[in-house]
């Protein structure tokens, strides 16, 4: 029997909110700005999922196909820069169905709490838009601790 390639998690968010969001000292949340921030998610993205998650198509042709997608909505795209390098620390791309389509985490940004802050906006994020749960795909042999991470935030496999 073939092994999944990929699991889907969920969040609940029903019930009280989710926790606030504690960025790590010299990380800061910001608005998305495609001018700005577009270009470094792209690379950030194909950072990420360059160890085993693929790679993400040139800039132009991803960027015309995330934003033109009938689920795509600036406002949920998350970024976080680092405060003394003002570069791109991590990013969050979800669509409007409440779907994590991407998350990557800088690799000099990583274990200190970072992307569990980033995903904490996302969850209070689709929590006040009235979503009753948030999921997302992992590959199911990720290299990372990926699975392991999303069950410290309250996520659970849904279905392979």
């Amino acid at each position: 029997m073939k092994q999944a390639e990929f699991l889907r998690m969920r969040r609940a968010l029903t019930g009280p909110g989710p926790e606030v969001p504690c960025w790590p000292v010299g990380i800061s949340p910001v608005t998305f700005d495609p001018g700005r921030h577009a270009e470094s998610a792209r690379a950030l993205l194909n950072e990420a999922y360059a160890a085993g998650g693929g790679q993400i198509r040139p800039f132009p042709e991803w960027w015309a196909e995330i934003s033109r997608d009938r689920e795509y909505d600036q406002s949920l795209c998350f970024a976080a820069v680092s405060d003394e390098m003002s570069e791109l620390a991590a990013f969050a791309h979800c669509w409007t169905t409440a779907f994590i389509k991407d998350i990557a985490v800088a690799p000099m940004f990583r274990r200190r709490g970072v992307g569990r802050a980033l995903l904490a906006e996302v969850f209070r994020t689709f929590h006040r838009r009235g979503a009753a749960s948030v999921d997302l795909k992992v590959q199911a042999d990720n290299p990372s601790g990926a699975t392991a991470f999303y069950q410290s935030l309250g996520m659970f496999i849904v279905s392979v």
